[in-house]
């Protein structure tokens, strides 16, 4: 016997008629009639009487009348209980980021998580991805926006489908500034600041190719911001993600796309088998049921 079967029933019983019950529901008469039809089968009764055109019930439908009010109104008071209970969440959930473009994501998701569990708050640590995963593996994050590679073993993570792309900050007037993008070889021979997560070394260093083993490396940066202002002063060209660049003085830094180019994929990640709270769990279902419908 189902919930939605016995609102029909009593809708019948409140409107005396299954034409007038079945325009209330939106439903076609027939559908209404071979519903009620089956949910006397099931129950093994007769519930209305028959030979009338007015409804009618049986001594059985009085009953399941009686019994059908005091449920359905159990189950209307349980969900107003579970919604209320679901409203009443509150706590921080801690977010590591690093300055990339996919962080544009993290605000759609703090906007429509906020909407319905409006006592959470975010806490957001940003740092390198491996810093970030230090910090999950020592249970001080919830999750983390990282860029890839990832522990497959050790986090579940989504994969983004957002590319971040690497470009170089110059100062407006460096002669670099001139170019539509910059290649290896430009780069070659100008002070440099690079990364400092050994990863991204690497692939920088494949992306460099021959050139790589007399490149010039002023400073490493674990944060581009901090590069970026020894840019703005003219000691050394840096090699960032883009996600960072909008928020920075135009009239001080500016940038050029690598050619060939290199990118970088995003994921949102969380450790595997970790206990987490009732807010971050809700978050962790609320970022895979958001991404599911951006991507549908």
């Amino acid at each position: 016997m189902e919930i939605r079967v016995l609102r029909y029933f009593l809708t019948v019983v409140r409107e005396g008629s299954i034409t007038k019950a079945s325009e209330v529901l939106h439903i076609t008469q027939p559908t209404l009639s071979r519903q009620l039809a089956q949910m006397e089968e099931e129950l093994g009764v007769k519930l209305f009487g028959r030979g009338s055109r007015k409804i009618t019930l049986t001594n059985e439908g009085i009953l399941l009348c009686r019994r059908a009010e005091e449920i359905l109104q159990l189950v209307d008071k349980t969900e107003k209980e579970l919604v209320e209970q679901d409203e009443q969440i509150e706590g921080k959930i801690s977010i590591g980021c690093g300055e990339i473009a996919a962080v544009q994501l993290l605000s759609n998701l703090f906007q429509t998580f906020r909407k319905k569990y409006s006592r959470v708050n975010f806490d957001l640590f940003t740092a390198t991805a491996d810093l970030v995963k230090e910090q999950m593996d020592k249970g001080l994050l919830d999750i983390g926006l990282l860029l890839e590679p990832v522990d497959k073993e050790k986090y579940d993570f989504i994969r983004l489908d957002r590319e971040e792309n690497w470009v170089v900050l110059m100062r407006p007037d460096d002669p670099l500034a001139q170019k539509e993008s910059v290649t290896a070889k430009d780069l070659s021979v100008r002070p440099l600041i690079l990364p400092r997560r050994l990863s991204v070394q690497s692939e920088l260093a494949s992306w460099f190719g021959n050139y790589n083993n007399n490149l010039n490396i002023v400073f490493i940066s674990n944060l581009s911001t901090n590069g970026a202002v020894m840019v703005s002063h003219g000691l050394a060209c840096s090699l960032v993600i883009e996600g960072a660049v909008p928020f920075w003085d135009p009239s001080k830094i500016t940038y050029r796309p690598l050619n060939p180019p290199l990118t970088a994929t995003s994921v949102l990640a969380w450790k595997r088998g970790q206990p987490f709270s009732l807010a971050a769990t809700k978050f962790i279902e609320h970022m895979k049921c958001f991404l599911s419908m951006v991507r549908s």
